[in-house]
């Protein structure tokens, strides 16, 4: 190991002393020199002349070993240092250097804080290691999964409302399709699942987050534990009827294709839109028709097989009747529901305790018990309940007791001996 009194030169110096020896021995002249280290015949001069006073260690840098000219004093360095353990212990770096200008007036940079911290001992700088991801080869036929999400982007920039681009792409092929919504939620994801499986046909199955939408936050019941299953969302119990496979992406990049096409989408198709003047959500959805084919010929890629695993729609399947959200409600005495605060007359007679409300994608509302659709009509004018009349209530003083004169409290009389209570004797007094 080097003593603290020798100065180690580096590679670039030690090609700089070589070069300065060779003009030494006569070998080079001064001006192939500077052409060598690419430096100017007044730097080669100045080298040559060190080196021959100071010898081999005149080719160093004269600032080797000396402390910067911008290092803090060692008092201010002390100073934060105890400032930190008595009043800021545990915070982070950047934290730190906040509160040491915002309270103390101290104004020093984060990086430099933390660097006295790690030598102090005060803070151990951890290197969050990267998550190893291993790619995963594409699925080997169209429609064996199909990953859908919700982009939330300023599609129109600013020149329409905000909204939300419902998105599909296939695993396989890379085929895209999509439609814009006003929020992503149950109704849009249900609508725009439909017009895809109606395009399409029914994937065997669908890879998304966990947006609420998608899974449903509940908990489990005691019904569910007793059962073995888990709360579902509207919308996987829909897909759940179809009987399509779901699968929920624990991070983003798990479902990188749908990711990645949205980052594709917000540059392409914001520039799309903009050339044409698009501000609302139907004129975006008509482009959509027609810039969707375009792009899937351009880039879609032939999957490994060939076979289409999309299932036809059943014939007779009441598609309306499964994408859309079913809520249970108690039937009363009087034939009547209440439901998202409005009061529902249940025309048809039914033995029912409890029926279904069904609100489709299209905003109708069906009641159905049984599968068998219930005429109603709501009660939009309510009868007055007929008034009370105010109960009054009369006031009256509340008097103190008294005793009458032969109470057995008035009767007895004590005997007074010396101030004290000696005895109690009975006294009868006289009325």
């Amino acid at each position: 190991m080097a003593r603290k009194d020798i100065i180690m030169l580096t590679p670039k110096e030690l090609k700089r002393l070589h070069v300065v020896k060779k003009v030494f021995e006569g070998v080079i002249k001064q001006v192939e020199a500077s052409e060598l280290l690419s430096l100017s015949d007044r730097q080669i001069r100045r080298l040559i002349n060190r080196v021959k006073i100071e010898g081999d260690i005149g080719i160093a840098h004269k600032s080797r070993g000396k402390p910067s000219g911008r290092k803090l004093p060692k008092n201010i360095r002390d100073k934060v240092i105890t400032l930190y353990r008595e009043r800021f212990e545990g915070f982070g770096p950047t934290l730190a250097a906040e509160k040491l200008q915002e309270l103390e007036g101290i104004r020093i940079s984060d990086e430099t804080l933390q660097l006295w911290l790690i030598e102090e001992g005060d803070w151990k700088k951890v290197r969050k290691g990267r998550k190893h991801r291993q790619w995963r080869e594409r699925k080997h036929y169209f429609g064996e999964m199909v990953q859908m999400d919700g982009s939330h982007h300023d599609w129109f920039e600013g020149r329409g409302p905000e909204c939300v681009l419902m998105g599909y792409i296939d695993d396989a092929t890379g085929k895209v399709y999509g439609g814009f919504y006003e929020y992503e939620g149950t109704i849009p994801a249900m609508d725009s699942f439909k017009r895809y499986i109606r395009k399409y046909g029914i994937p065997v199955g669908v890879y998304f987050d966990k947006h609420t939408t998608y899974k449903s936050p509940s908990k489990l019941s005691v019904e569910d534990e007793i059962n073995g299953t888990k709360p579902l969302s509207e919308f996987e119990r829909a897909l759940k009827e179809l009987g399509v496979d779901v699968k929920h992406a624990h991070s983003p990049q798990a479902k990188g294709r749908i990711e990645r096409l949205f980052r594709t989408f917000q540059d392409r198709v914001v520039k799309e839109m903009r050339l044409r003047g698009i501000k609302t959500i139907d004129e975006a959805n008509k482009f959509l028709q027609e810039y969707l084919p375009e792009y899937n010929r351009k880039f879609a890629v032939k999957p490994k097989k060939e076979d289409n695993l999309h299932r036809e729609i059943p014939k007779g399947l009441n598609l309306d009747g499964i994408l859309c959200i079913k809520t249970e409600r108690a039937l009363r005495n009087d034939f009547t529901i209440s439901h998202n605060g409005r009061l529902y007359q249940i025309l048809d007679k039914t033995s029912a305790k409890r029926i279904q409300v069904e609100e489709r994608v299209n905003g109708t509302m069906v009641i159905t018990h049984n599968d068998t659709c219930l005429r109603y009509k709501e009660i939009t004018e309510r009868p007055e309940r007929q008034q009370k009349k105010p109960i009054i209530f009369i006031l009256r003083k509340k008097t103190g007791y008294i005793p009458p004169a032969n109470h057995p409290w008035r009767r007895y009389k004590p005997v007074i001996q010396n101030n004290n209570y000696q005895q109690i004797e009975p006294a009868l007094t006289q009325t």
